[in-house]
């Protein structure tokens, strides 16, 4: 019995290992971005699949659309009239006197002061405008993205940093407890032995809760499934960019969003001219033929007509006013925005060359003496020089400045981000969507 399952157990395994490595492959194809996440890979997923990318591009259809009905040849559509009638005739001597009539006729409708340019005009900026927002919205979509990427990581050196303390605060309290048993170290020691290592557990658990958190939140706006949680790998430390003060405020200029606001002025200037130029009136020209009856037949007319109403009581004050202060509103947002933009960027650069001096300081000359002196207090206190609590000053001095290292880069990092995105870098061309 037990030989005969033996062999049924073989026969099957083929099968079996084919199973795994079929599930083994979904699986892996279905979490293969919760893997690893670099910032260029994230940023790619961004622009592919962020919803207000998507809503931003969606609303061009409605511009092509309204563009399209301004660059057709007449913008109102031709009137074709068909009449046709029976008509009974005065006539004494005649027993049958009804007659059959009919007309028909084409009429169009000409706009006159040049309105049908200044709605192309109108359109084409509207157009301009839209593409702007939409890149603007790409520029604001990957600052927020590299924003939780950077927490992420910041949030998972600050685990490798603690869960590092925590294998060292675990050797302590082993060799504290040997020491607590062969009465060289006081139950007291022990206690804080003790006391330090659950300490350091706790804050680890503290930290993967909040980088849980963070990790949601970046597959949010990844919009990758619910059940991936992304990693993310890179360095802190932001690069060295290749720009200067003045070359970023030069950039605010061709920000997304200033030249969104340019092409909406523009929009409003070819709007205003065209709702005065609405005050002339339409020309209508039609053009009828058709055939009456009269006693003894039907006589052949054929009648050229042209229409113009008398501008005297409407004369498009709403339009007018309605533009004029659509025009007002898109002047002070632009003045607005621009101002507060390169105000955004000058303090942004202040704050950027103050952390990363901070950086700099903890980086060579804080955290390397820490370092220094935790490795001189373990020798001492393994010899006996020293007892626990001292150690335990020194080591807490290097777990600080580990955390206010990553802090610093981790502002600065952000501070970063918000001073490219006030001032409009990298250029809106390389934020294209990605094929």
């Amino acid at each position: 019995m037990l030989y005969t399952s033996h062999l049924v157990k073989h026969s099957r395994s083929p099968w079996l290992l084919l199973s795994f490595a079929f599930f083994g492959f979904i699986i892996t194809s279905t979490y293969s971005y919760a893997e690893s996440l670099t910032i260029e890979s994230a940023l790619a997923l961004a622009q592919r699949n962020n919803p207000d990318i998507q809503r931003a591009a969606a609303g061009l259809t409605a511009v092509n659309g309204e563009l399209a009905d301004a660059n057709t040849p007449l913008f109102n559509n031709p009137t074709l009239n068909v009449e046709g009638g029976r008509r009974k005739l005065y006539d004494t001597s005649n027993s049958d006197s009804r007659r059959s009539e009919w007309n028909t006729g084409i009429a169009q409708t000409f706009e006159l002061g040049g309105q049908q340019g200044f709605r192309r005009q109108t359109a084409n900026a509207k157009l301009t405008a839209l593409q702007q927002e939409v890149d603007e919205v790409r520029h604001r979509v990957n600052a927020e993205v590299e924003e939780r990427f950077v927490q992420v990581l910041a949030l998972q050196k600050r685990i490798e940093t603690e869960q590092r303390t925590l294998q060292l605060t675990e050797r302590n309290t082993g060799l504290v407890s040997k020491r607590v048993e062969a009465g060289e170290d006081s139950k007291l020691e022990g206690n804080l032995a003790v006391v330090d290592t659950e300490r350091a557990r706790n804050q680890i658990s503290v930290l993967q809760e909040q980088l849980t958190k963070a990790r949601a939140q970046l597959s949010s706006m990844l919009q990758l499934p619910e059940q991936q949680l992304p990693e993310v790998q890179g360095e802190l430390q932001p690069p060295t960019k290749p720009y200067t003060l003045d070359d970023l405020l030069a950039s605010v200029a061709n920000r997304p969003a200033i030249k969104a606001l340019s092409s909406r002025e523009q929009s409003a200037h070819s709007n205003l001219d065209f709702e005065r130029a609405s005050q002339v009136p339409d020309l209508t020209i039609s053009l009828n033929y058709g055939r009456d009856a009269v006693v003894g037949g039907q006589d052949s007319v054929t009648t050229l007509g042209l229409s113009l109403p008398l501008p005297l009581f409407r004369k498009n004050a709403t339009g007018i006013g309605r533009a004029t202060s659509e025009l007002n509103q898109v002047e002070i947002d632009k003045n607005t925005v621009s101002r507060d933009a390169r105000s955004t960027v000058i303090a942004s650069w202040q704050r950027c060359l103050s952390l990363q001096d901070r950086v700099q300081r903890l980086t060579t000359a804080v955290y390397p003496k820490l370092a220094e002196n935790l490795k001189l207090s373990q020798i001492a206190f393994k010899s006996g020089e020293i007892a626990l609590p001292e150690l335990l000053i020194v080591q807490r001095q290097v777990i600080d400045a580990q955390r206010d290292l990553i802090e610093a880069q981790l502002d600065l990092r952000l501070t970063q981000i918000e001073l490219e995105y006030a001032a409009g870098w990298p250029p809106a061309a390389t934020l294209a969507n990605p094929q």
